[in-house]
């Protein structure tokens, strides 16, 4: 009784238009709303962080939009578009959909936030349809009439999701598309909702994960369609559309970023776990043709990448050397405990974690250092291990476990990327859930109470990412909470002071800072804030001046922030605003400087440090000893960009003619070498087509030749009145 009176509460909930509708047609739309509804409330709990701030490689990034201008007019989206220098491809539609938001710089964080969710939103309906072409493909199909299968397995090979045969009835068919509907809904929403993705689609710049995640689910879409025209006999639309999958949508996820060039591997597996057992070729012709389009289109491009990969392992050493604290073994040693600390955040969620800055996530120097270091290890071999073993009895946890960890592939192995960031997960973590919702799904015994589990599983994740996305949208609280969460962080610590102090807590940002101190000794960003927070209480100590100079001569990374941070504290001790803050103290920072041994094997940094000098001396009315640094540092590297930058310089504080010196020694130097192949080379042939510098150079060169010309000019002095 209770459970007919259940059914017809069910019913009841059925709008009269379509209870009337035939019953697939009903299923179908019915699901369609489920999806509509899930993409509302996943709106909704990310709304709350729509009006955060911009945060750390934002700032590197995105004032790209307006470096050579706004960007209204087809020379500047050229020169905008190749401006990428991350991957050898620059990364050209990532920048592209920028434009989407703001076409010149500064801008407002909120319009990039919306497109970030909307784009979110999208992926979630395509994982949506994937899954759910997936879930079909295991319900296997009998053979045409008059046709035999092709040899392969027998029948108790098949995986045991589409170990079918025979004719299955209408029911059994309607029960099963049912289940894998109920299970691609509830994948596509875990992924959608869960919390650990709110620091990819909250943060801008990270964009560049999300829209490789976008082409390689279509690609996947694409590839199942394409594959199903072949087996209908559409030998050429099959063909082509496998291509256009496989390798169209590559091109375009590797042009968002490198990490889309795995899709061929991606679709590899997805094809010999679960298509190529459960939808074989309906004749043997087609079946050669489908394992040449695997051939070609999927396993040459894997290898390529795996060719790349193995190649890449000498200069990866070297680089580790010179910008990492740790050496590449270390990094092999401590990337599966971030694999499987990433996985215990997807399967046990929390409210809030590490957030951005992961700086302080510790590499592994032995095997038991730290302890966890071996068990984390062994783990993912037997998590990786299971996925071989179950390919045949479990298809869907096998490809779950396997698509993840291909797609940790290029970001945690050991090219020498940073050891530990959350939005590596955005494309791996995207088939995770499915398995789960097959479980969930599945007709039989307790079918109500695990759809309420399911159900209630949804809304657990819901919840969690609205509280994170909150947090997301209050930048001051945002920063506080990382910097609790993360004490060894100097980023975090670094993040939490700035905000202080724009909210007028210098004392704070000071305390905050000088704890953080002692534990990174070589950290930049650590001693050079606390310069600003105890010259905000006019209370600088010789202590700061002293772990400044040591951090800039043993630091290996941070020569970019104290070249950004410079023209500060040349103002420092310009104003004198800052007691105990002079010239003679930003000499010694160069100096130090000039002693580190990483920053002096790149000509890059020694010409930053020239440069340095030269505003130093210009600080110091010194123009002629600013012209000889100037041009030292030009001679280093004599890039049009550098020498624009230092006439100007001269010009701006009062030395025309210094400037127009500069420029004419620029005349007598070599060309520069050419960028590295990749969009830097292209970047430069489109600002040699467009004659950018030869424009700029002009236009500059009238400016100084002007200012020179008024100051050659006699002041006119105004008539004495006669004596009487």
């Amino acid at each position: 009784m209770l459970a007919r009176d259940a059914r017809f509460s069910f019913k009841l909930t059925i709008p009269p238009v379509m209870a009337r509708w035939p019953s697939a047609r009903r299923f179908t739309a019915m699901f369609t709303l489920a999806l509509s509804l899930l993409l509302v409330a996943a709106w909704q709990v990310y709304k709350p962080g729509l009006r955060g701030d911009f945060l750390f490689d934002d700032f590197g990034n995105l004032p790209a939009i307006g470096a050579t201008g706004p960007v209204d007019n087809a020379a500047t989206l050229a020169r905008y578009l190749t401006s990428g220098e991350a991957d050898p491809t620059g990364r050209p539609l990532t920048l592209a959909s920028f434009l989407m938001d703001a076409r010149d710089w500064p801008a407002k964080p909120y319009p990039f936030k919306v497109s970030n969710v909307l784009l979110h939103l999208l992926n979630g309906a395509l994982l949506y349809c994937v899954l759910l072409r997936l879930g079909m493909a295991l319900m296997v199909l009998p053979s045409p009439p008059g046709r035999r299968w092709p040899e392969g397995p027998d029948e108790g090979s098949l995986p045991a999701q589409c170990s079918a045969r025979s004719e299955p009835s209408p029911q059994a068919l309607s029960r099963g598309e049912r289940g894998f509907k109920i299970a691609a809904l509830f994948g596509a929403g875990a992924w959608l909702l869960h919390p650990l993705l709110v620091s990819t689609t909250l943060y801008i710049v990270q964009r560049e994960a999300m829209l490789p995640a976008t082409f390689v689910l279509i690609g996947m879409f694409g590839w199942i369609g394409a594959r199903d025209s072949l087996a209908r006999g559409h030998i050429a639309r099959g063909s082509v559309g496998m291509a256009l999958a496989a390798w169209g949508c590559t091109f375009l996820a590797i042009l968002s970023k490198g990490n889309g060039a795995l899709l061929p591997l991606l679709l590899l597996l997805t094809e010999w776990i679960v298509l190529a057992p459960c939808q074989r070729m309906p004749s043997a012709a087609l079946e050669r043709r489908r394992r040449l389009a695997v051939s070609v289109l999927l396993v040459l491009p894997s290898l390529l990448i795996a060719a790349f990969l193995f190649a890449k392992i000498p200069a990866s050493v070297r680089t580790a050397q010179e910008i990492r604290d740790w050496t590449i073994a270390q990094r092999l040693l401590s990337e599966p405990r971030a694999l499987i600390d990433y996985l215990g955040l997807l399967f046990a969620p929390r409210a809030h974690s590490l957030g951005l800055f992961t700086d302080g996530f510790a590499a592994a120097t032995g095997w038991l250092h730290p302890w966890t270091t071996l068990p984390c290890m062994l783990l993912v071999f037997a998590l990786i291990g299971a996925g071989f073993a179950l390919r045949r009895k479990h298809p869907a946890i096998a490809l779950a476990l396997l698509f993840y960890f291909a797609g940790q592939l290029l970001e945690s192995t050991w090219l020498p990327l940073e050891l530990y960031y959350e939005h590596r997960n955005y494309l791996p973590a995207m088939l995770l859930f499915w398995p789960i919702g097959i479980g969930l799904g599945s007709p039989g015994a307790l079918r109500w109470l695990r759809a309420a589990c399911a159900v209630g599983i949804l809304i657990l994740l819901g919840s969690l990412t609205y509280i994170r996305a909150s947090l997301w949208g209050d930048g001051y609280r945002q920063a506080q909470i990382w910097a609790a969460f993360n004490p060894d962080s100097a980023r975090a610590q670094a993040n939490a002071a700035q905000y202080d102090l724009a909210h007028d807590r210098p004392r704070l940002a000071a305390a905050r800072l000088r704890n953080a101190l002692p534990g990174h000794p070589d950290d930049l960003q650590i001693p050079v804030n606390l310069i600003g927070a105890e010259c905000r209480l006019n209370a600088l100590r010789p202590q700061t001046l002293t772990a400044v100079e040591y951090a800039l001569a043993h630091g290996k990374v941070g020569s970019n922030l104290v070249f950004k941070w410079f023209d500060t504290g040349v103002d420092f001790a310009s104003s004198g605003t800052c007691r105990g803050f002079d010239f003679a103290v930003i000499q010694s920072m160069l100096d130090a400087m000039r002693r580190n041994p990483y920053w002096n094997a790149w000509s890059g940094w020694r010409q930053d440090i020239d440069h340095q000098q030269g505003m130093l001396y210009l600080a110091e009315h010194k123009p002629r000893q600013a012209l000889q640094v100037f041009d030292a540092a030009l001679a280093r590297a004599p890039k049009p960009d550098a020498a624009l930058e230092q006439a100007a310089l001269l010009g701006a504080h009062g030395y025309p003619d210094l400037g127009l010196a500069h420029l004419e020694y620029w005349r007598t130097l070599p060309l520069p070498e050419p960028p590295a192949f990749g969009m830097p080379r292209v970047h430069a042939w489109v600002l040699e087509r467009q004659h950018y510098w030869k424009h700029e150079t002009a236009r500059l060169r009238a400016t100084l030749m002007a200012d020179v010309a008024a100051e050659a000019k006699p002041t006119r002095r105004s008539p004495t009145p006669a004596s009487n």
